[in-house]
């Protein structure tokens, strides 16, 4: 066997040996395709060296030590709660692309609930890198996503932006949906903003699970006690799920209050709980956490960061 091929063997194992629960997941595409690497290399070794006669004796040996069949069923993940795997394997950037357009054509034309399609002016899918590390999911969109089209991008989505940005990455390198991807109807002439019901959201679920499933985000933050309802049907209330780690699938989930919580509560305290939980969330993805974020919100300079 050649140093190529034992190579790969040895990477395989390293990969398959990796510890989900607490290690970022391995995108299972590559597993698959060293796979297919490996077992192509060792088919043209085996041409080379082999007569016709010899390689269609051994065709039936699998060079992995395993069928093509299985040896998919093993690298891929069962992840009850983020839907069904796809047949379409996950590639590159640019395929996640393709996929997260062709759902986005889909959701766009969607009348499960009539009394939302009617009220909404567009449906607000999703924004963001489609293979981001982290995703954040809020509850529905209001007044001005529903014109825009874009989730969190009034009041409430400029503080999203300015904790994303002092996170240490960019709008941009995330991805922002809603578990509702209408506006919820209001009666005629009222203004403001309702909730989403939990028939609507459970209605809608299923294309927030599309959206995990082709992302595939190491972690996941849930802003609010709607989008935990959404998510997980629970009816705890939020002070006793912030600051806490869920699993939706096998995707980690950090609890933490809606912006909009923030900015009706000023409280140098509760900015403090939001920032704890977002530092949990950077180390749950190895980034590097330097000392001023540490003491963001901080009563007294130099304080301890314990709650």
């Amino acid at each position: 066997m050649s140093s190529f091929i034992q190579g790969l063997d040895i990477l395989l194992r390293q990969l398959r040996g990796l510890d989900t629960a607490n290690r970022p997941r391995v995108d299972q595409a590559i597993i698959v395709r060293i796979e297919r690497l490996r077992r192509d290399g060792a088919e043209e070794m085996s041409s080379q060296i082999s007569a016709p006669a010899e390689i269609s004796s051994r065709s039936s040996v699998n060079p992995v030590g395993t069928s093509s069949a299985s040896s998919v069923s093993v690298v891929r993940e069962d992840t009850p709660g983020v839907g069904e795997p796809d047949e379409q394997e996950l590639g590159p950037t640019e395929d996640r692309e393709q996929r997260i357009a062709a759902l986005r054509e889909k959701v766009l034309v969607c009348r499960k609930c009539p009394h939302l399609a009617e009220f909404r002016r567009t449906v607000v899918f999703g924004v963001g890198n489609p293979s981001a590390d982290l995703m954040f999911v809020g509850e529905a969109p209001g007044a001005d996503e529903d014109l825009r089209g874009e989730p969190f991008v009034g009041r409430a989505g400029e503080l999203l932006t300015r904790i994303i940005e002092t996170m240490g990455f960019k709008r941009s390198d995330v991805y922002i949906a809603n578990v509702l991807k209408c506006r919820p109807d209001m009666p005629k002439g009222s203004s403001g903003n309702r909730q989403p019901t939990p028939e609507e959201m459970q209605t809608c679920l299923p294309y927030l699970r599309d959206q995990i499933e082709i992302i595939q985000p190491k972690v996941m933050v849930a802003l609010g006690g709607v989008a935990m309802r959404g998510l997980f049907g629970t009816a705890e209330p939020m002070k006793s799920l912030r600051g806490r780690w869920h699993t939706f699938g096998n995707i980690p989930v950090m609890a933490t209050f809606h912006p909009s919580y923030l900015l009706r509560n000023q409280a140098l305290t509760e900015k403090r709980k939001v920032w704890e939980d977002m530092l949990q969330v950077l180390e749950r993805l190895g980034v590097p956490i330097t000392q001023r974020q540490r003491n963001f919100f901080l009563s007294k300079p130099g304080a301890s960061t314990n709650p």
